[in-house]
């Protein structure tokens, strides 16, 4: 469900109608990131760069720091929050046409509202935020912000497993790119210096879960294993309250979206979350 889900939120961070919405608020648009930490972390209200560099993790937090709380100078949390739904309710009525309002659009715009209602947000702050938002009522907004809650509910649930495994924001990079999720390069968007990551993959060196050279021993494939093992029972919640049957019914429903969001061709084959790869 996750593989069916993120694309749908995700085309937040690449559609054409977010970099123009972006600029309208006076966000620079000639990188993605002023404009990334103003959309994903503005359901958070005005905070200062800690809570955000916490929230997101895999971030070196000076690189949040260069970016939050300036996101705030630029635009108000509230005008944020209600133009990352004009860029949304405008690429998917582009990408869909007469089919934004569909019977089974509806139909899985309704499934998986009753999923992401579901979901506990206690310990997780970005689902709990979101969560907290005013529901909007045209079904492919509807579909975009439960897709929204259920991916940050798992992100939350990913980060407790981290910690679990004692893998600190760089070494969880340094040991995912370890397993082939990624290639290191496509980890440098989260902003750790070549010393940085160094100094992680020699930490994992000496705990026996990467080679010298950064690849996964037996023993770091074994913790990741655990890692997304863990990260999928967390995930697991709104799932089961959702039942086999209507779940089956929800990816069935989502699929012409689904198929139609990876055929726009905006979002990278690599990413740092092993979509397709994990």
């Amino acid at each position: 469900m996750w593989h069916l889900l993120e694309p749908l939120h995700a085309v937040l961070y690449y559609a054409p109608e977010a970099v123009e919405e972006a600029a309208a608020l006076g966000y620079a648009t000639d990188e993605r990131w002023p404009a990334y930490f103003a959309w994903r972390a503005a359901p958070l209200g005005p905070v200062d760069a800690g809570p955000v560099a916490s929230a997101f993790y895999s971030f070196s937090p000076a690189m949040v720091r260069r970016y939050v709380p300036a996101a705030w100078r630029t635009a108000a949390p509230g005008d944020v929050l209600a133009a990352r739904l004009r860029a949304v309710d405008r690429f998917y009525r582009r990408l869909l046409g007469d089919a934004v309002a569909g019977p089974e659009l509806a139909e899985a715009a309704a499934l998986a509202r009753r999923a992401a209602e579901a979901a506990e947000t206690a310990g997780r702050p970005l689902a709990a935020a979101n969560a907290a938002l005013h529901w909007p009522e045209e079904p492919h907004l509807v579909l975009w912000q439960a897709a929204t809650v259920l991916r940050e509910h798992r992100g939350d649930g990913h980060l407790a497993a981290l910690l679990t495994a004692g893998l600190d924001p760089v070494e969880a990079l340094v040991s995912f790119a370890a397993v082939g999720a990624a290639p290191v390069t496509t980890f440098a968007s989260r902003g750790w210096s070549e010393a940085e990551w160094a100094a992680a993959r020699d930490r994992l060196a000496s705990r026996g879960l990467v080679t010298a050279d950064g690849d996964a021993t037996d023993a770091g494939r074994a913790l990741r294993d655990d890692v997304e093992r863990r990260t999928d029972d967390l995930a697991a919640g709104p799932w089961a309250a959702l039942g086999d049957k209507a779940m089956a019914e929800l990816a069935e429903r989502v699929g012409g979206t689904w198929v139609a969001v990876l055929g726009a061709g905006l979002l990278p084959r690599e990413n740092t979350l092993g979509v397709g790869k994990v």
